[in-house]
């Protein structure tokens, strides 16, 4: 969690930057070639995106390696399939950090061709990206410095008394434990992964976007063309946005028309809002048919009423 925070972080403002950059363009497809307009940005991304694939010293080899060691170490019933799907994450997230990074801040300049970055010419830069002031760069860099190096307290952090009691191992995980007596510090953990599958697939994850994103950039459009079906479907990413639209979003637009003709229009605005008024309208109705402005009416009704009052007085004595 330390670790992913901090170069998470770091890549989620180095985003950031660039769509202030690109006058909030947010499609990689519409952008290239923004490392000469975006120096700092470009390099502090490059720091997140190494740790993010978990590149050897980088702060996220470690937690990656701790994890997937872990996991490969459980005596835990399906831990042989997550070592399994952990490794091959470790592949795509190499692909699809380092496609971010290539689509980007290299290659040919594609906002020209889109047209999407003209209005920012009214901001005085002639149409042209540029770097973001020194209040986004600022903490780029500082989160860069902790996503290089705070990996490097992975001794004392996993396996010594960082957190003093205030987290506490559960005596049956003894995958935890079998990791602590594999720990021989951090340069023999890092000449050790140059032995082990998930750093040949992180390597590999690399090599594949360097190729289809620099070297043969077209190749991607046939990859895809090829594959149409997959490619739609990973797309709508199984659909579940559509999903949880009509699930989710549908459900609560469901739910609040009913509230709203149910309970607004018919509860609060028909019978308590509008009821009260036609209530007063009623009554004010009734009490006009009595008073009608004419004496002999007002003077009968006093007969009456004295002739009412004798009777149940007379019948009472």
């Amino acid at each position: 969690l330390m670790t992913h925070a901090f170069f998470k972080a770091l890549l989620f403002l180095g985003a950031g930057s660039v769509i202030i950059a690109m006058h909030h363009e947010q499609d990689m497809r519409k952008m290239g070639g923004l490392k000469k307009y975006m120096p700092v940005t470009y390099w502090t991304m490059v720091i997140g995106a190494l740790a993010n694939a978990g590149v050897d010293g980088f702060s996220g080899f470690f937690s990656k390696e701790s994890i997937i060691e872990a996991v490969r170490l459980s005596s835990i019933p399906g831990a042989s399939i997550a070592y399994l799907a952990v490794a091959s994450g470790v592949f795509i997230t190499g692909l699809y950090t380092f496609r971010l990074l290539f689509l980007t801040f290299h290659g040919e300049e594609r906002f020209r061709e889109s047209g999407g970055h003209a209005e920012h010419g009214g901001h005085g830069h002639g149409g042209v990206p540029h770097e973001s002031p020194a209040v986004v760069t600022v903490p780029l860099i500082l989160l860069a410095i902790p996503s290089l190096a705070i990996g490097w307290l992975v001794g004392p952090v996993l396996f010594g008394g960082y957190f003093g009691d205030s987290i506490t191992v559960a005596s049956g995980h003894k995958a935890l434990a079998l990791l602590g007596e594999e720990f021989h510090g951090v340069p023999a953990m890092m000449l050790h992964a140059l032995s082990t599958v998930p750093f040949w697939l992180t390597l590999g994850g690399i090599g594949t976007a360097v190729y289809l994103y620099l070297v043969r950039p077209d190749l991607p459009a046939k990859i895809r063309s090829a594959l149409r079906p997959i490619a739609i479907v990973l797309e709508h990413k199984y659909g579940f946005d559509e999903f949880n639209d009509w699930f989710f979003a549908g459900g609560a637009r469901l739910v609040g028309r009913g509230l709203w003709k149910a309970g607004d229009e018919t509860i609060i605005d028909g019978w308590i809002v509008n009821g009260s008024a036609r209530l007063v309208d009623w009554f004010a109705r009734a009490s006009r048919l009595l008073q009608s402005g004419h004496i002999y009416q007002y003077a009968f009704s006093m007969i009456i009423g004295v002739f009412v009052l004798l009777t149940l007085w007379m019948n009472r004595s």
